[in-house]
C-alpha cells in the first residue's frame, strides 16, 4: 500500500511539470553520509541547488587546522556552536558559515567557549541519538539548554524552530564573527540593525578565500522581542600584533563594527519559537525583499514538507530497484550531486559578479559555488543527462561571470559570484561544451564560444602565455607544470569539439593542434608524463612517487597523472606502447604496495588502491581506460573493487571530500553501469551495473532503462551487453541512445569474457 501524499505534497503533484516518485526518494537520503572523515560534506538542511545550506557547526577553528571542518561540521564532535546559513558539500578548502545563531535557555554568553570546557561559553553538548538528518531537515537536542532545534530551507530562506523548556526565559544569540576556515582579522566590517517591526537585518564583509565577500541577512520571528542588544567584541580581535580598542558602546538598534553579537530575548516561552532567515550576496534590502518574496507565513511543517517535496521532484528522475542499503546510497550520492552549484541571486533577478559589482539577471537563474576542476568530470555530465534544463541556466551563469569578470575569462573555483583562482585548468570550457555537443540549447552560444577562447587565451592565466608559445608550460616559470600541460590540452581539445558543431572550423582547427600538447609532456624514456624546462629538457632529478606543490604535478603524481588524456586515449595506448603494455601498467598502478604515509603532506590524497587514489579526481577515469585497450573485464573486476572499499553507507563512508558532488557522481554514473571519461565527447565507456534496475526519466518525455542479471558476488563480470536487444560490439554508449529511450542490459556471469 502506497503511503498518502500529505495535502501541500498533492497539490503540488497536481502542478504542471511536478511529478512524485511513487515511493517519495527523499526518504532514501542519509546526509550523515560523508560528515566525519574526509568527505566534508554537511548534514543540514537545504533544497536541490538553494542558497541556504542550514546546518550545525561544530567548530570554527583557526585556518591552520580547519581542513577536517570545510563544512563546518565532524561527526566525531560532541557540542554544537550554533546554526548557520552557507556551506560547501564536500569541498577540499572553505569559506563560508554565515549569519551564525544559536537558540539559549537561561544565562547568555557571548563567546562560544571551549569545546573541552562544558558550560564555558554558548556553545551545547548534543548526542547523535537525538539527531534527525533528512533531505530537506534537520534536528537535533541542544542538551545544555534543553532546547529541540529544527531546521528546513527554501531557495532563500531558513526556517528554523525551536522549543525551549518553559521554566527559562528564552533568547536566540546572533554571531557576526565566527566562519568556517577563520582567522584573527577575518572580518572586514559587519553591521546589524533592527528596525520598528522587529525584523532584524545587516551585512558582514570578510577577507576570506574570496577576499572582500559581502553577505547580507534579514530575520523575523513568530514572538514579539522583549527585549535585544546588539554588542560590538571588537576587543577580542587580535591580528598581527594589533588588539581591538575595546568593547564599544551597547545599542538596541543598530551597531557597526567587525565583532558584532546581538542578543534578542523572548522571555518565556510556551509555544516554540519560529525564525525564518534570508540572505543576499547584495544588499540588507534585497534579503527583507528575498524575506517578503520567499518567506510568507509561519508554517514550519508546510516549509518542511515543500523541501521534502523539491527533493522528492528532483530525485524522481531516476527509480531504482535495489536493496534497501543500495538505494539509500544510491540516492544520498545523487542527493550530493545536486547541491552545487547554488543559487546566488536575489528573487529580484541581482547578482554578484567577479567584478563586484551588482548585475541583473535576465530570463536565467544566476548560480555560482563552482569548483570546475572536479564537477567537469562527472557532476555537471550528470546534470547535462538528467537535467538538461539546469544545464543551460549553468552555462548562462558562467557567461554571464565572464562577461562581468576583469579578467575577461570563465570562473576557475567562484562562489558567490566572486572568484577565488583555486586548482588548475580552465574547465568551465568542457562543461560547456559538454552541454552543447550533448545538444543542450537555450543559451547564446556564440558569447559561449567567444567566452571559451577568451579564457584559452588569456596569458597570465596559470603561464598559458607559454604553453601557447612553447606547447608546454615549463616548470621553470610555472609550478605543476606537468598537469597543467596535461590539463590545457584536453580543455582545448574540448573548445574545439565545440568549435566543430558549431561549423567553426578555423577555432575548431587552432584547438584542435592545440590538444596534442599531452605529447610534450610524455617521456617515453620513463614512461611518464613529466614537466619540462623553458630550454626543452625534462625537469631533473625525477621522482614519479613525488606529488604535489613543489613537483611537476598537482595533488598527485607521476603515476596518477600519466594517463590523463582523456581526449585520445587510442594515442596514449599507442606512445606507451600498444595495448599489452598499457593494460600491464595500469595493473601496476592498482597493484602496487603503498604506505598511506607516502601522502601525509598531501591531504587531497586518499582513498588508495595501490597509487589509485579514489579521493582525488585525477584518478576518477583510470578503471575505465581498461575499456579502449580491449580489456573491459579488468574495468568490470577494478569498478567492484573501488565500490566495495570506497564508499559505504555512514558517516565516514566517503574515501576523500566529496568536491561538490564530483564523488557522488562517480557512483551514480558507476553505479548505472557507464561513465563520461571524455566530457564535450558524446561517448560513455561501459563498466558494469550495481543496481538490478534503474530507469532514467529523460527530459524528453522517454524512459532509458538499465537491467542486469543475474546481479550478484557470484557473477562480477559482463557476459554480454544489448541495446534494444541488440548486442553492442563494443564497451562505450552514446549519449544520443540514451535519449533515445530503451533499455541496456547486462548479462552477468561468474568469469570474465576475455
Amino acid at each position: 500500500m502506497r503511503p498518502c501524499l500529505s495535502s501541500l505534497a498533492f497539490a503540488l503533484a497536481l502542478l504542471p511539470g511536478f511529478a512524485l516518485a511513487a515511493s517519495g526518494h527523499a526518504a532514501d537520503v542519509d546526509p550523515r553520509t560523508g560528515t566525519g572523515g574526509d568527505g566534508h560534506t554537511f548534514p543540514g538542511a537545504t533544497v536541490p541547488f538553494g542558497m541556504i545550506q542550514l546546518s550545525p557547526d561544530t567548530a570554527m577553528p583557526d585556518f591552520k587546522h580547519a581542513y577536517k571542518w570545510a563544512a563546518g561540521y565532524q561527526y566525531g564532535d560532541t557540542s554544537i556552536l550554533g546554526f548557520s546559513h552557507t556551506h560547501f558539500s564536500g569541498s577540499g578548502h572553505s569559506d563560508l558559515g554565515d549569519v551564525l545563531v544559536m537558540p539559549i535557555a537561561g544565562e547568555v554568553k557571548l563567546e562560544p567557549g571551549d569545546p573541552a570546557r562544558p558550560g564555558s561559553g554558548y556553545r551545547s553538548r548534543f548526542d547523535h541519538a537525538s539527531e534527525v538528518e533528512q533531505a530537506g531537515y534537520y534536528a537535533v537536542t541542544l542538551a545544555d539548554y534543553g532546547i529541540r532545534a529544527e531546521l528546513t530551507a527554501g531557495r532563500r530562506i531558513g526556517w528554523h524552530r525551536y522549543t525551549f523548556p518553559k521554566d527559562k526565559p528564552a533568547h536566540l544569540l546572533l554571531d557576526l564573527r565566527p566562519s568556517i576556515y577563520d582567522y584573527p582579522g577575518k572580518v572586514l566590517w559587519s553591521k546589524l540593525q533592527v528596525a520598528a517591526d522587529g525584523t532584524v537585518s545587516g551585512c558582514r564583509t570578510t577577507r576570506g578565500w574570496a577576499p572582500g565577500r559581502e553577505l547580507c541577512f534579514a530575520l523575523r520571528f513568530n514572538q514579539p522581542m522583549v527585549s535585544r542588544t546588539l554588542y560590538d567584541r571588537e576587543s577580542d580581535i587580535t591580528y598581527k600584533g594589533f588588539k581591538g580598542p575595546g568593547n564599544q558602546p551597547l545599542d538596541h538598534d543598530a551597531q557597526n563594527g567587525r565583532a558584532l553579537v546581538g542578543v534578542f530575548d523572548f522571555g518565556m516561552l510556551r509555544q516554540p519559537l519560529e525564525v525564518k532567515v534570508a540572505i543576499s550576496p547584495v544588499s540588507a534590502a534585497n534579503a527583507v525583499a528575498n524575506l517578503d518574496t520567499d518567506g510568507k507565513g509561519w508554517d514550519f511543517d508546510a516549509r518542511r514538507a515543500q523541501a521534502k517535496a523539491a527533493w522528492d521532484k528532483a530525485l524522481a528522475v531516476l527509480d531504482v530497484d535495489a536493496p534497501s542499503a543500495v538505494r539509500t546510497q544510491f540516492y544520498t550520492a545523487l542527493y550530493h550531486a545536486m547541491l552545487s552549484p547554488t543559487l546566488s541571486m536575489d528573487a529580484n533577478g541581482q547578482y554578484r559578479g567577479p567584478d563586484h559589482a551588482v548585475h541583473q539577471a535576465q530570463g536565467f537563474d544566476f548560480y555560482s559555488t563552482w569548483s570546475l576542476w572536479d564537477v567537469y568530470r562527472a557532476q555537471q555530465p550528470l546534470m547535462v543527462l538528467l537535467r538538461p534544463d539546469l544545464s543551460t541556466d549553468f552555462v548562462r551563469s558562467l557567461v554571464a561571470a565572464r562577461e562581468a569578470s576583469p579578467f575577461g575569462i570563465l570562473p576557475v573555483w567562484a562562489y558567490q559570484g566572486l572568484e577565488t583562482w583555486c586548482m588548475i585548468g580552465y574547465h568551465a570550457v568542457p562543461v560547456i561544451a559538454d552541454a552543447y555537443v550533448k545538444g543542450v540549447r537555450g543559451f547564446d552560444a556564440g558569447k559561449a564560444l567567444d567566452a571559451m577562447v577568451a579564457s584559452a587565451t588569456y596569458g597570465p592565466y596559470g603561464d598559458l602565455a607559454d604553453y601557447m608559445k612553447l606547447g608546454y608550460v615549463p616548470i621553470d616559470k610555472e609550478p605543476e607544470a606537468a598537469s597543467k600541460t596535461l590539463e590545457y590540452a584536453y580543455d582545448d581539445w574540448s573548445l574545439a569539439q565545440m568549435a566543430k558543431a558549431m561549423g567553426r572550423k578555423d577555432v575548431a582547427a587552432t584547438f584542435q593542434k592545440r590538444a596534442g600538447n599531452w605529447r610534450n609532456a610524455w617521456d617515453p624514456k620513463t614512461g611518464f608524463m613529466r614537466a619540462r624546462k623553458s630550454d626543452g629538457a625534462f625537469r631533473e632529478p625525477f621522482d614519479p612517487a613525488a606529488a604535489g606543490y613543489g613537483s611537476d604535478y598537482t595533488e598527485g603524481n607521476a603515476y596518477q597523472y600519466s594517463w590523463y588524456v582523456p581526449q585520445d586515449v587510442p594515442g596514449l595506448i599507442q606512445a606507451a606502447g600498444g595495448d599489452a603494455t598499457f593494460i600491464r601498467r595500469l595493473d601496476e598502478v592498482f597493484d602496487a604496495k603503498i604506505d598511506p604515509a607516502h601522502f601525509k603532506n598531501v591531504e587531497d590524497i586518499t582513498g588508495l588502491i595501490g597509487w589509485y587514489a579514489h579521493g582525488n579526481e585525477p584518478s576518477h577515469h583510470l578503471a575505465y581506460l581498461y575499456d579502449y585497450a580491449g580489456a573491459p573485464w579488468k574495468t568490470q573486476a577494478r569498478l567492484k573493487q573501488i565500490m566495495d572499499s570506497q564508499y559505504a553507507g555512514r558517516p565516514d563512508g566517503l574515501a576523500g571530500n566529496d568536491d561538490l558532488g564530483q564523488m557522488s557522481a562517480w557512483y551514480v554514473f558507476t553505479a548505472l553501469g557507464f561513465y563520461p571519461v571524455t566530457p564535450a565527447s558524446d561517448v560513455y565507456a561501459l563498466g558494469r551495473p550495481f543496481v538490478a534496475r534503474a530507469t532514467l526519466h529523460l527530459a524528453g518525455g522517454k524512459d532509458f532503462t538499465v537491467s542486469a542479471s543475474p546481479l550478484d558476488d557470484a557473477h562480477p563480470y559482463v557476459g554480454e551487453v544489448t541495446l534494444n536487444g541488440k548486442p553492442l560490439a563494443q564497451p562505450f554508449l552514446h549519449h544520443a541512445q540514451i535519449l533515445a529511450g530503451g533499455e541496456l542490459h547486462f548479462r552477468m556471469q561468474a568469469q570474465p569474457a576475455r
